[in-house]
């Protein structure tokens, strides 16, 4: 039997869990892409009849089928993303949305009706302790796969969707083909002759009498009467009918919440979490923007009227003050976020125009910030800096020059006319105002080809020293310019013509001096030297491969640190110690300077690959000149990958290189803290493995001052030792003793220095030579009065045991015992199985070894179960039972009335006297069938003495004596024991 159109089986595309194998219908793609693209108001405009099976696919298919903008648009967070930039861990279980899909699969949704493109349903919020169940009626419109509006009588106020609307959303995206699907209202109603009209009126009348009557006599009023407004128009409106061609397709933003959360936050001032709620906010917009939703410029304008507004902009204007530095902070991520905006490459041109307007009239408001709170100097035009013979041959016909190499930029404006200029800039770009290196064949009247000449300028204008003006926004403005220009040039191929330029330019920032040509490129606060340099090196590499080495080596060795300004002028100090971190770009960290140094590096040491001198020379410079940890071992990194090419053999010497680097890691890094520092160590002990043995013998040599005692214990001498290395290296008998010795001798400095965490690391490692580990032993002895725990002690007890050497280890244990003190309540302590192992094992030793350890056990532990658990161990067997050195037993158990046991229930029955008083102290009702089977486990113990009835029941009559007062507990006693 044919399906009909408006029915989906569960197979079917599209549903919620399976794909089927049969293709989809030409209805069903024609009236998704419809659903997709076109307002139902054009499609009933374009033909004049449209059969209901068509009206109905296009219906189905308008619902969202995603549902991740259902989740951007009902939560915080949609993936981790902005719980971790706000540095807090994020509950989903509370998210909107998280709710939501509980509650749909909790099937609390139910009722569910699609009428054309509105969707409604009830949605049950299941009782709590502190609340009852509420049943929700929600309504969703639709159009072209968007949420247009909802409504949910939850009466949710929050910028986002309730739980409520996301479940009865998700159920329709999930579970289509249960969802009941009606055409339009209009639709159903042009059906209905008059008759049945009146009676769907009156029906409709009578089940919402109380609601709908008063409207329903004002509309029959006015349409009784001829000159009424309502007669005027043709048609009446519908709800159902879908969006009409004059309507914005966006999905649903509630704006009034959004200005008034904002208002909200900022009139917090920064407390009570409203600036970690604001970057909430911003990250919301940034993932929109990410999605190409038009929500995020709307609801970027929103938050930008509101700070727009907010009266602390007059009041800091009135007082001559600057904002403060949380609130600046904002302002820097507001302007930032409006810079994705303006610069985004898939707005359309009218878009940016209305962006453009809306950013100059705020521009235009007296209260609108500047860009750092200070007016700033004009920097100088880059155009007067260059020689005038370069000018004077044409340069200036190199479309846009100065906007890439540095355009001369007006003194400091508001936040706002900075963000005009750059999306005036970026139209500009828009129409091919780039700096264009192509039509290498046109030449000047004298001959020189343009190309030449624009490559010449630029890379003069690279190497000219600019100070960098105040303000955020013009500085990213400048970096990404210049940043954008080394770019272009390297995508020209160097000819001789160019090859003599970059010579040329090379030894004219060689001769420079200290504070000028390459020397100054430090001070220009932009795009820093080692770029500009990198690019340089690769560029002369083929062609002078001296003149290359001498830039970059130039390069790595300025004073990055130094904070004197050029000619002594110290008005301005240098950025890198005179910067706020978290108020300037990237540009301006050291952090970056240094990793722009490591690529330099980095090539300079993948070129030198094979020249000993030259690796020789590279190392020592980055010995000298790079001064954070992090980014050495990378470089040790990549001259390990480097020297280790699978298509060829290792280069030893840079193998060599690589180790060196490493070493020089471990020791800066032995005595602050690294996150990073295990692996650093671990890749050390790999590094040198690939150079040899030696180097591997040299490490543990000289470990002191490179690994902490526990790294070298448990990571370098446990792998020097391990059978890989033993395999990787081929190494032979008389090699592996070598390094066995020095992995022992390291083991047992360790141990002297750090036995708590370094001696069963050192028994181990000294397992087959008997000398040391006797003195690995005496160490451990040595130390256990002073400086080792219980649980250290423990460990070593057990793995002596576990070797074969009870007696050792049985001396261990009761080293312990003395360190351990286990009170009354404690019955879950992680040393309880310790102690009972220890007592296991003294038991097993003989009737010596037993009466020596339990006064021992007696004095550390009041906890009475674990006391209890102890003695009835100790009388299940013989002591000695397991015999050991030929020693022979009697066979018969141990008497409770004689020593040790009998200190040992002595101490057991007052264990459980002491902590039964305890408990009554502060006893609840709930507890009180809890405490009646403890006395039972009390009793038991008890009658295990020849006396102990007569205890038990002196005992019971104590309590119900002194604790008469809790009558219901006495009663429970008395019930139990009489």
């Amino acid at each position: 039997k044919p399906r009909p159109f408006y029915q989906i089986s569960p197979g079917c595309p599209y549903t919620a869990n399976n794909r089927c194998a049969s293709p989809e219908s030409l209805l069903d793609i024609a009236a998704r892409k419809v659903a997709e693209k076109w307002p139902f108001q054009r499609v009933e405009e374009r033909f004049e009849r449209i059969p209901e099976p068509v009206q109905r696919r296009i219906v189905y298919w308008s619902f969202p089928r995603s549902e991740r903008e259902i989740c951007m648009y009902s939560s915080f967070n949609t993936g981790g993303e902005e719980s971790a930039s706000s540095g807090e861990n994020v509950d989903e279980t509370r998210l909107p949305f998280r709710r939501g899909i509980a509650l749909l699969e909790s099937g609390c949704v139910d009722n569910v009706l699609q009428v054309g493109f509105h969707l409604s349903g009830t949605v049950t919020e299941p009782a709590t302790p502190s609340e009852p169940e509420i049943v929700c009626s929600v309504a969703i419109s639709f159009d072209r796969c968007k949420i247009t509006s909802v409504t949910c009588g939850c009466g949710n106020k929050d910028i986002f969707y309730c739980a409520h609307v996301v479940a009865l959303s998700l159920y329709r995206v999930r579970r289509p083909e249960q969802v009941k699907l009606h055409l339009p209202i209009s639709e159903t109603l042009f059906q209905m002759n008059r008759d049945q009209l009146q009676k769907f009126v009156q029906y409709l009348i009578t089940v919402h009498h109380t609601e709908v009557l008063p409207t329903a006599q004002k509309l029959a009023d006015e349409i009784l009467s001829q000159n009424s407004e309502i007669n005027q128009v043709h048609g009446a409106p519908d709800p159902t009918a879908g969006a009409s061609v004059d309507d914005e397709n966006c999905w649903h933003l509630d704006e009034e919440q959004v200005q008034e959360q904002v208002k909200l936050f900022l009139s917090q001032g920064g407390y009570h979490g409203s600036g970690k709620q604001l970057n909430l906010l911003f990250s919301k917009v940034r993932e929109m923007l990410k999605m190409r939703d038009s929500n995020g410029a709307r609801m970027l304008t929103l938050i930008t009227e509101q700070f727009m507004a907010d009266p602390r902009l007059a009041l800091w204007r009135q007082q001559g003050t600057t904002m403060t530095d949380k609130y600046r902070q904002l302002w820097d991520e507001l302007g930032a976020l409006w810079m994705c905006i303006v610069l985004n490459p898939h707005c359309k041109l009218e878009q940016k125009a209305a962006w453009l307007r809306q950013l100059k009239k705020w521009n235009s408001v007296d209260v609108c910030p500047l860009e750092d709170g200070n007016h700033g100097n004009e920097l100088p035009n880059l155009t007067n800096a260059l020689p005038q013979d370069l000018l004077h041959k044409g340069v200036t016909s190199i479309t846009n020059l100065e906007g890439w190499v540095g355009h001369p930029l007006d003194p400091i404006g508001t936040l706002f006319s900075t963000l005009m200029e750059t999306g005036r800039g970026d139209e500009d770009s828009l129409q091919g105002g780039f700096l264009d290196f192509s039509g290498t064949e046109t030449r000047d009247a004298e001959g020189e080809s343009y190309l030449a000449l624009a490559v010449e300028t630029a890379l003069m204008g690279l190497g000219q020293q600019r100070i960098m003006p105040d303000g955020l926004y013009t500085q990213e403005k400048v970096c990404r310019n210049e940043e954008h220009l080394i770019a272009k040039l390297q995508e020209v191929d160097l000819d001789d013509t160019l090859v003599k330029i970059f010579r040329k330019q090379a030894v004219f920032l060689l001769e420079g001096g200290p504070y000028s040509g390459l020397g100054e490129l430090i001070y220009r606060e932009s795009v820093p030297m080692h770029t500009f340099a990198k690019y340089l090196f690769t560029c002369l590499l083929p062609h002078d491969a001296e003149l290359a080495y001498k830039i970059a080596l130039r390069a790595m060795r300025l004073p990055v640190l130094e904070s004197m300004a050029p000619s002594g002028d110290m008005s301005r100090p240098h950025h890198i110690v005179s910067v706020v971190p978290n108020r300037y770009p990237r540009w301006f960290t050291l952090s970056h300077i240094e990793s722009q140094q490591c690529e330099l590096a980095s090539t300079m040491l993948t070129a030198a690959k094979g020249d000993a001198r030259r690796l020789e020379t590279v190392l020592e410079t980055i010995q000298k000149n790079i001064h954070s940890s992090s980014h050495i071992f990378k470089l040790a990194q990549d001259a390990f990958k480097i020297a280790t090419l699978m298509d060829s053999l290792p280069d030893i010497t840079l193998l060599k290189v690589s180790l060196e680097l490493g070493l020089q890691v471990m020791r800066m890094t032995l005595s602050t803290l690294n996150w990073r520092r295990r692996e650093m160590v671990r890749w050390l002990v790999t590094c040198a493995t690939e150079v040899g043995v030696y180097a591997l013998d040299s490490i543990m040599q000289s470990w002191f001052t490179l690994f902490t005692p526990t790294e070298a214990t448990s990571i370098v001498a446990t792998t020097v030792m391990s059978n890989s290395t033993i395999v990787r290296l081929h190494l032979d008998c008389h090699q592996q003793e070598n390094l066995a010795s020095s992995a022992r001798t390291l083991a047992l400095q360790c141990a002297m220095k750090d036995p708590q965490n370094c001696a069963l690391s050192a028994l181990t490692l000294c397992e087959k030579d008997h000398i040391a580990f006797e003195t690995a032993y005496q160490i451990v002895l040595d130390a256990a009065t002073t400086g080792m725990s219980y649980t250290q002690l423990f460990t070593i007890a057990r793995y002596m045991e576990h070797r074969g050497y009870p007696m050792r280890a049985y001396k261990l244990a009761t080293l312990a015992m003395v360190h351990l003190n286990l009170s009354y309540n404690q019955d879950t302590h992680p040393a309880i199985n310790d102690v009972l192992w220890a007592c296991a094992l003294s038991h097993s030793l003989g009737k010596n070894e037993l009466a020596a350890i339990i006064p021992l056990v007696v004095k550390s532990v009041k906890c009475a179960t674990v006391l209890s658990d102890i003695l009835r161990r100790c009388t299940l067997t013989t002591p000695g039972m397991v015999a050991l050195h030929s020693r022979r037993n009697s066979g018969k158990l141990m008497s409770l009335d004689k020593a040790p046991l009998r200190q040992l229930l002595d101490a057991t029955i007052g264990a459980y006297i002491n902590t039964t008083h305890s408990r009554l102290t502060h006893i609840s009702p709930r507890h009180y069938s809890e405490f009646i089977e403890f006395l039972s486990k009390a009793r038991e113990t008890f009658l295990m003495a020849h006396d102990g009835h007569i205890q038990f029941t002196q005992f019971i009559d104590n309590l119900k004596q002194i604790y008469k007062g809790k009558k219901k507990l006495m009663m429970l006693v008395r019930e139990r024991f009489g």
